[in-house]
């Protein structure tokens, strides 16, 4: 290699290594926008695929689901701050061999809990969705337990999201469901999960009910619905409040500053610095009405692809009420 060449490579190494530094550095936790804003841009959202987001109540510790484009690998990642810097994203160590998405941590954060087509039950031909657990032990992710049998089924159990009294939502289909997919509900009772009920008729319908966030104190749902007539199109976030009574209010759709014509899913709240974010598949307007290869290019290496990005929003600009 001569001079010249080692010179260049030198050059764009140090661009690349101050560009990632400048990613880092600017991923602000305490920052709560009041306009929608791509979380963390080329540094958790990036062109590939990424979707699902924990985060720690002290915001030190991000995790989330990234995948390749058409999701036939996904995986948990895992960034955390050390000394005001945030390291590299990496797959979490109890990850990366099966299907792994939709982290929660518990309030501790030292349970966390996420849905894998992982075999179950010591039989290696299930290969269906359950929910999972793992809990931290001596700063590591110990080897992931699944959920007992009267939650985990021979069908799927997706996005499991848990109360500060431990009380489950998930998503499954089932015989006794009211819809295509609903949300089910799962009370804890001296250290057992009782059977999950589907949540009523406020939440679940006819069609595609799915991904809810619960708020700790068990008064704020946060879902996806799919089929439904006031939808933008592509499956929009909807929420539902608990009134006087203890009974959930009819849900509403959280409005055009959230959804999109695309997917909108995977709501999650931090409540520490009083963020809403969630994942979107909307795409960036081009404005062009020709296209060439050159644009498809530009397009499809584009952060704005089209395939899963996470967003966040001041928690006050939304009217959940």
């Amino acid at each position: 290699m001569n001079k010249i060449s080692r010179a260049l490579l030198v050059s764009i190494l140090m661009i690349f290594l101050i560009s990632c530094n400048s990613n880092i550095r600017n991923l602000n936790m305490e920052e709560s926008p009041e306009n929608l804003q791509l979380f963390g841009e080329d540094f958790i959202s990036t062109k590939l695929y990424e979707r699902d987001i924990a985060i720690s109540q002290d915001g030190a510790e991000i995790i989330y689901t990234i995948g390749d484009y058409k999701q036939h690998k996904r995986f948990l990642a895992v960034t955390t701050k050390t000394n005001g810097k945030w390291s590299s994203p990496e797959i979490l160590k109890i990850s990366g061999k099966y299907q792994d998405i939709e982290p929660f941590l518990a309030l501790d954060g030292d349970r966390l809990y996420f849905a894998s087509n992982r075999p179950i039950f010591g039989k290696l031909n299930r290969d269906d969705y359950n929910i999972w657990y793992s809990d931290r032990q001596n700063g590591e992710w110990a080897e992931p337990i699944a959920l007992d049998s009267i939650i985990n089924t021979k069908g799927d159990e997706f996005y499991p999201s848990v109360s500060a009294n431990n009380n489950l939502y998930f998503t499954a289909t089932r015989a006794d469901g009211v819809g295509r997919e609903d949300i089910f509900k799962a009370i804890k009772q001296q250290g057992i999960y009782l059977k999950p009920e589907p949540l009523d008729s406020t939440i679940n319908t006819k069609n595609f009910e799915f991904n809810a966030y619960i708020s700790p104190k068990e008064d704020l749902l946060i879902f996806s619905s799919f089929g439904r007539d006031d939808e933008f199109g592509g499956g929009d976030l909807y929420f539902s409040i608990k009134d006087d009574n203890n009974n959930w209010t009819e849900s509403k759709n959280m409005g055009a500053m959230i959804n999109s014509q695309a997917l909108d899913f995977c709501p999650f709240i931090d409540w520490e610095r009083n963020n809403f974010y969630f994942t979107s598949e909307k795409r960036a307007a081009d404005g062009l009405d020709v296209m060439t290869i050159e644009h498809l290019k530009e397009e499809g290496n584009s952060i704005y692809n089209g395939f899963g990005n996470i967003y966040r929003i001041n928690l006050s600009k939304l009217e959940l009420n």
